[in-house]
Order: C-alpha cells, then sequence, then structure tokens
C-alpha cells in the first residue's frame, strides 16, 4: 500500500514537472517570437526619384549606425500617383524626391504626414522645410552662373542675363524644365509677373540657341564658343571638374568659371536655390524608423556624404563642402524667401515660359 501511495505521489508530482517545462518552454517561444517580431520591425521602405547610385552612400551608412535595414524602391515617374493608388495599404515610408514643386504636390495630394523633430527643425533652416513639418530639405543645389573663364565678370544678378549686351552669347535648357520654372517663379517672387515677363522675353532673344539640352551642355557650348554665359546647377560643376583628365566632361568644367547670382531687389544678396528633400508617407507602417532616417540624413556625417558624394550644399550650417565646390563657386548664401513662398507661383511660371514662346 505504501509502495502504491509512493507510486502515486511520484505519480502526482509529475505532471506538476510537466507542467513547469510547458510553460518555461512557451516563455522561451515567446520571447523569440517578441524578439523575431522586433527584429523585423527593424525596417523600412523608401520610394525616392532620385537615383539610387546617388543615394545608396547615405543610407548605407544609416543601415549601419542605426540596424534599420532599407528597402529602396525607385520610382523614376509618377511617385503621387503611385502612392495615392496604393491608399492606406502602401508600404512607403519615405517619400524622397528633387525640387520643392514636387515635393508639395506630395503634401497637397494627401499623402505625406506632419513630422514634429527638434533635431529636423534645429537642423534645417526654417525656410528650407515646411511650417507644418511635412517637408523638409535635405541638401541644396544653387542656380549658378557659367560663364567662359576669360570673361572679367565677378558678380551676377539673374536679372542682367536679359541686358540687350548679352545677345546672342546665351546658352541655358529648356525654361519648362524644372530647374527654370522654379527660378522664373522665383523672380516673379522678387519682382512681379510683368517685369518677369520682360524678362523671358529678353533673355530668349539674347539665346545663341534653342533651350534646349542639359545644365552641362551650357559649359560644352561655352567651350566651343557657342555661347558666352548661362545657368545651370551647381553640382554639374563638381561632376565635371572631378571627371578624368582628358575627358569631355573634364574639358567643359575647365572652360568655365562659376558666379552666384543675385536678384537685382533683394537686399540680402542670396542666390537662388532648389533642394533634395523628403518628407513621411501619410500611412507609413514604420513611422518611428523613417523619422529615424530624416534626422540622419541631416546630421554632420551625412550632410558630409551629401556634399562629398553628390557635389551638393548641406542644408545643415558648418558642415565642409566638397574641395571643388569651395574652390570653384565658393560658400553659398541662400536668397531667404521660403521655398514655399515661390512654389506658388510655379504655374504661372510656367504660363509665361510658354506664353513667351521661350522653347520654341
Amino acid at each position: 500500500m505504501t509502495d502504491r501511495l509512493r507510486a502515486t505521489g511520484r505519480e502526482l508530482r509529475a505532471p506538476s514537472f510537466a507542467v513547469s517545462a510547458a510553460a518555461a518552454a512557451c516563455v522561451a517561444v515567446a520571447a523569440l517570437s517578441a524578439a523575431t517580431a522586433a527584429q523585423a520591425a527593424e525596417e523600412l521602405t523608401l520610394y525616392t526619384t532620385r537615383e539610387p547610385a546617388l543615394i545608396q552612400p547615405l543610407i548605407s551608412a544609416f543601415s549601419a549606425q542605426s540596424k534599420v535595414e532599407v528597402k529602396t524602391v525607385f520610382v523614376k515617374d509618377g511617385l503621387l500617383e503611385r502612392v495615392k493608388a496604393e491608399g492606406a495599404r502602401s508600404p512607403a515610408d519615405v517619400l524622397m524626391t528633387v525640387d520643392v514643386g514636387n515635393l508639395l504636390d506630395l503634401v497637397e495630394g494627401g499623402v505625406t504626414q506632419p513630422v514634429q523633430s527638434a533635431a529636423l527643425e534645429s537642423a534645417i533652416p526654417a525656410n528650407l522645410r515646411g511650417a507644418d513639418g511635412q517637408w523638409f530639405a535635405l541638401s541644396m543645389r544653387a542656380r549658378v552662373l557659367y560663364a567662359d573663364k576669360g570673361l572679367p565678370i565677378t558678380n551676377f544678378r539673374y536679372e542682367d542675363l536679359a541686358d540687350p549686351k548679352w545677345k546672342g552669347k546665351v546658352c541655358i535648357r529648356a525654361g519648362q524644365h524644372p530647374y527654370n520654372t522654379a527660378l522664373v517663379a522665383s523672380l516673379i517672387a522678387h519682382d512681379g509677373e510683368a517685369k518677369t515677363e520682360q524678362w523671358l522675353r529678353g533673355v530668349k532673344a539674347n539665346l545663341a540657341r534653342k533651350a534646349t539640352g542639359g545644365d552641362r551642355d551650357v559649359a560644352r557650348d561655352i567651350l566651343g564658343g557657342i555661347c558666352d554665359i548661362g545657368l545651370a546647377n551647381s553640382y554639374y560643376v563638381g561632376q565635371m571638374k572631378s571627371s578624368k583628365e582628358g575627358t569631355d566632361a573634364r574639358k567643359w568644367g575647365d572652360a568655365i568659371k562659376v558666379i552666384r547670382p543675385t536678384f537685382a531687389n533683394s537686399k540680402s544678396g542670396g542666390t537662388h536655390v532648389n533642394i533634395s528633400g523628403a518628407a513621411v508617407a501619410k500611412s507609413a507602417p514604420n513611422q518611428a524608423n523613417a523619422v529615424k532616417l530624416l534626422e540622419f540624413l541631416v546630421s554632420e556625417p551625412a550632410q558630409s556624404l551629401y556634399a562629398q558624394a553628390n557635389y551638393e550644399y548641406p542644408v545643415r550650417k558648418g558642415v565642409a563642402l566638397d574641395p571643388i565646390i569651395g574652390q570653384t563657386i565658393g560658400e553659398l548664401k541662400v536668397d531667404p524667401l521660403p521655398l514655399t513662398e515661390i512654389a506658388k507661383y510655379r504655374k504661372q511660371a510656367s504660363v509665361l515660359v510658354d506664353k513667351v514662346g521661350f522653347d520654341k
């Protein structure tokens, strides 16, 4: 009987041990699942219209520091349309593009969300971000003057491009290109629509050739003797002057000097800039990581990468320029007019370009 009781006791205690082991196993599985879920959450999806090769050094640096995996989706055209079509199911966390007009299209299209971040607000000047935190500039490109290096000019105003003394000596890409419509919008904001129309007609009268091609073609045609001056973006200077000796691009870069124009009626003496920038998507599945990425992109290391890898101007003060940009163009004083104010005149600018037949 005693043996049976002892045996029974052992039988009764055995289930208690089994339950404890099973509970421990469940806890271990739950912990593993939680860790796996946490690890899976350390990711984000970036939709970008910028060439992946231009931003990959930045993305790689972010992932190495944060351990957040970034899935980059290159969207050449139709970024707004794609995100709107995907709706609430969109996997996009960050939307990155160039030109303030494109950023504002995303905001007005309802596919972004406001972000409050002390890091972003302290690094980015107020005129280079949305007042409501819907978009942020990450780098700048100045609209500068390329000039034959033999010309005795050291300063220039955008309005001077319409001066008759430059008749037959100006090269520029199409007026309807976003780089130029942004400048025209800026001139409307500074000088008014009537004066800007006169300016466009004056510049058209001064063209050495049809307004066409790209920004580097301005340097090419200065070297070729087709024109003496033209407007183009600052970062192309770095691309050309860093090219291998003897290449066409290097010859184009070596043929020009670069001047930072200002506006005639502006007391600030600032130069017109456009931007690359980003916003957090409205339905971002990984909103916290999206903000982390934006904050990283305006940090000193990332801003230095923007300068060194892409020859762009940092939005953060105190970050060293690429040596070529620093020596050829120098420190940039930005026109303080808010980009949102300039962008208000985008449509008027486009209408004016067509009205004067600038691209014909």
